[in-house]
């Protein structure tokens, strides 16, 4: 009677091996041997390749020998009906073993920015179908979520009443934002942004990109018209970025905080009109919605100049309000730095 041991030993001297040669050898059902090779998948003492009838299963030791029988790519498209993230992520590892070969860091940077992006397209898109792809080879992970859906600018365009896209995408990165506040926490687009050394949204013409390996943002139009939402995430499979940690950075900032995500980091730079001489009303736009954090940080980078009326609103109107937030600046040249000084001092007269 066939059992693991038999299945092992024949891995060993076969190289390869079928559910339906071992069931047609041992004369015994394809769902019982399919059940024994299942057992060894999960406790990785056998590799499945491929899925369907075209699968085939391997020793560990096989594939070390025998790389190119691995695919590098899974690609999986769904019915966007009662569909559920945990079960494509149970699909992926099913048939595409190869994220098992990440170091744990990056897996679990995977495992999480992947079931938020996943959970965006099934919750807000209203898209009929999803289209995710992943490939993992020796230097990167990437993954795509593809939607045909209203478009996650647009979407935060209409539930927030903005008067256009790089309003929406301005908010995206602060956090916290979401059109469905009662279900969702609004931090998935934030901390997988974060997660990645390449974080992509494109939708209707409209792309965000944000470059951790250069730290760099970046809004623009692009030619091709995206229906829907794609989402693009890259890593590379040697980093050494852990999730703990960058929750660590964003969340349980003060000595009271009680563990939720009260720390944001603002670019100023993409609240900018040429460039210079930043106005009240820009001013604003950065700090609507910041009340939700503890410690705000503006980065100033590629930033000239701001207005006596931006720092102002800021410094003086902004913490007059909301005395518990903490403002930190980053990337400061001196003509900022002296404004940004100034309207500290001012600010300190009214109190």
């Amino acid at each position: 009677m066939i059992n693991r041991e038999i299945i092992l030993e024949i891995a060993q001297k076969e190289g390869k091996i079928k559910t339906k040669d071992l069931a047609d050898q041992f004369d015994v059902s394809r769902q019982y041997v399919a059940m024994l090779m299942n057992q060894l998948v999960t406790s990785r003492e056998l590799i499945k390749i491929g899925s369907t009838r075209s699968a085939f299963y391997v020793l560990p030791e096989y594939l070390k020998k025998h790389p190119g029988i691995m695919p590098t790519r899974f690609v999986g498209r769904f019915i966007n009906k009662n569909l559920e993230e945990h079960k494509v992520m149970t699909d992926i590892e099913e048939k595409f073993t190869r994220i098992f070969e990440l170091k744990d860091n990056v897996r679990s940077i995977f495992t999480f920015s992947f079931s938020e992006m996943l959970n965006n397209a099934i919750e807000h898109s209203r898209s009929k179908g999803v289209v995710v792809e992943v490939v993992v080879t020796e230097n990167e992970l990437r993954f795509t979520v593809n939607d045909s859906g209203v478009g996650v600018f647009r979407n935060v365009m209409k539930k927030k009443n903005l008067k256009n896209e790089l309003q929406a995408i301005q908010d995206l990165l602060k956090g916290k934002t979401t059109t469905m506040p009662k279900s969702h926490s609004g931090e998935g687009i934030f901390f997988t942004s974060k997660a990645a050394d390449v974080f992509i949204l494109d939708s209707f013409g409209h792309q965000m990109m944000v470059n951790n390996k250069t730290d760099e943002v970046s809004v623009k139009e692009v030619g091709m018209r995206k229906r829907g939402t794609r989402v693009i995430f890259g890593i590379s499979t040697d980093t050494n970025r852990h999730l703990t940690d960058i929750f660590k950075k964003y969340t349980n900032i003060k000595e009271d905080s009680d563990y939720g995500f009260d720390k944001t980091e603002i670019r100023v730079k993409l609240y900018t009109m040429g460039g210079v001489h930043i106005s009240r009303s820009q001013a604003r736009r950065i700090l609507t919605g910041l009340d939700k954090f503890r410690v705000v940080l503006l980065d100033f980078d590629q930033v000239p100049m701001v207005g006596q009326a931006f720092v102002d609103e800021i410094y003086r109107v902004f913490k007059t309000k909301y005395p518990q937030i903490e403002i930190q600046e980053e990337n400061m040249n001196e003509a900022v730095k002296f404004m940004v000084e100034r309207a500290k001092g001012e600010a300190k007269k009214f109190k």
